[in-house]
């Protein structure tokens, strides 16, 4: 175990077996000491980072039909939604009266919006408010853009760049194992068509994070590949490429889930279990700068234990998230809320841009 600690403080990757070794065998004291000497090594300093940013749901309509997700419906549903022009508009500037300027732009596979809906959509978003940072999209969307089109995940990237996408969320990747992927969003992108969207985007220098999704069907052994896989496409990125500036986990929020009711299959992630999550996600992606904790979906409480176990950021205020909040997370934040929470754990808050730039 010695020896495992001491290749992880000094940023070295480690193996499968190392990584299952301090699963289940090191304490969640030794496993925080490791990760937060890991955090101040990346980040020598005492601040933790946070945004604001807006979700808005471009559409509601999806074809992938993840059995995780509560919010979206059927194509021919009589709920199915597109945001309008001006329905963007009205939020936009309310997201600017709160002082940020980006949003997040997710949705559904809806069967008929492809390449050119989704370059005029955002380069009609970047005529009305040219300095709007649009994160948007992600692998998933990517990958079905592409099959719709009949065209490249590189020429699909290029063109929405120049339509005015500026990052990548790294949106639907669950966990990365077509074992689990067959139930939990089998109408998605497989491990190596979300790997390879990520690959092409780092090729052409745009911006990505990385996620996971756990607490559900997968094993551990499975949640240890999935950082190994994340960490190796980290690994092959061209040298002027930033590539995965961060990585967030969150639990599988269970309320009212296909996957909980068709199933049976339940949240059991306690506290600690996330903590633990955060710590080995430290530990085992010495090559990703930025560890977000996902407060939405464990709390203030735990969130803020996470920035002791090696997490140096805690992401967004979230105006307007709907998909994991349909499934039961309840937590929220104001900007003053956010800032009090980072102070209270013994850091100082700062704003900051998707770049991890502060403001």
């Amino acid at each position: 175990m010695e020896n495992i600690f001491s290749k992880a403080l000094n940023l070295e990757f480690l193996s499968l077996n190392e990584a299952l070794d301090l699963y289940n065998n090191a304490s969640i004291t030794e496993l925080m000491v490791i990760a937060n000497k890991i955090r101040n090594t990346l980040h020598p300093n005492n601040i933790v980072g946070w945004q604001i940013d807006r979700n808005v749901n471009i559409t509601n309509s999806c074809i992938a039909q993840c059995s995780f997700c509560n919010f979206y419906v059927h194509p021919k549903s009589d709920n199915v939604y597109i945001t309008t022009l001006e329905q963007y508009k009205e939020k936009i500037n309310e997201l600017y009266s709160l002082d940020g300027n980006q949003v997040l732009l997710q949705g559904g596979l809806h069967p008929k919006l492809g390449l050119e809906f989704y370059s005029k959509l955002f380069s009609d978003l970047k005529k009305i408010f040219p300095d709007l940072k649009l994160h948007a999209l992600g692998p998933a969307e990517i990958h079905h853009i592409a099959r719709l089109d009949k065209t490249t995940y590189k020429d699909v990237l290029q063109k929405l760049t120049v339509a005015g996408l500026d990052s990548l969320p790294g949106a639907g990747a669950e966990i990365l194992s077509d074992r689990v992927r067959k139930t939990v969003s089998k109408g998605k992108c497989n491990t190596q068509q979300w790997l390879d969207v990520m690959r092409e985007a780092h090729k052409l220098n745009i911006l990505t994070s990385a996620t996971m999704m756990f607490g559900h069907i997968e094993t551990i052994e499975e949640r240890m590949e999935h950082l190994i896989k994340i960490r190796d496409v980290q690994a092959e990125k061209p040298k002027n490429s930033t590539g995965f500036i961060s990585f967030i986990p969150w639990p599988f929020q269970d309320e009212g889930t296909n996957l909980q009711q068709k199933e049976n299959v339940y949240n059991t992630t306690t506290s600690e279990e996330y903590i633990r999550m955060i710590a080995l996600s430290r530990i085992m992606l010495p090559n990703i700068p930025n560890i977000q904790a996902s407060w939405l979906t464990v709390g203030a409480n735990t969130g803020q234990i996470c920035l002791q176990a090696g997490a140096n950021d805690f992401g967004s205020i979230m105006i307007e998230e709907n998909v994991v909040s349909a499934a039961g997370a309840e937590y929220s934040f104001d900007k003053e809320g956010i800032q009090k929470a980072i102070k209270e754990a013994g850091f100082t808050p700062r704003l900051r841009n998707q770049k991890y730039e502060y403001l």
